[in-house]
């Protein structure tokens, strides 16, 4: 599983929301990508998560999210191509086409303040015994 990291954080001072992106991949051919960098957003903007992956076979994606003091706990997951997840607010739809699954939210809040993972999990289609998955 390939996994990016985003760090939401609430900057009270100045009332914005910044976000860190971390890129952390394994070399198994398959992969998650995502603009590096720090993205600032006032309370109440929209919050564009930019996820893209490359894999052989049809991976499921997930996107996950990790409060602080809490554990890690799965927003939502898609398995087939324009598949829609939603929760929280959050939502990403499953663009086979463009090998996207873009975290989206129309109007963040210091409570979204969070480390939320991107990732996937390939599923390669066998001829008898129906599907493997790989991690």
């Amino acid at each position: 599983m390939n996994i990016v990291e985003v760090a939401l954080k609430m900057d009270s001072s100045q009332g914005l929301l910044a976000v860190m992106l971390l890129i952390l991949t394994r070399a198994h051919g398959d992969s998650v990508t995502q603009t590096q960098g720090q993205v600032v957003l006032s309370e109440k903007d929209i919050l564009t998560i930019h996820c893209n992956y490359s894999a052989a076979g049809y991976p499921a994606l997930f996107w996950y999210v990790q409060y602080p003091g809490e554990g890690l706990q799965l927003l939502f997951r898609a398995s087939k191509a324009n598949e829609k997840g939603s929760s929280r607010g959050f939502e990403a739809t499953y663009d086979k086409e463009t090998t996207s699954f873009h975290l989206q939210k129309a109007s963040v809040q210091a409570s979204d303040s969070a480390v939320y993972y991107c990732a996937l999990n390939d599923t390669v289609a066998e001829t008898t015994e129906g599907a493997e998955h790989k991690l």
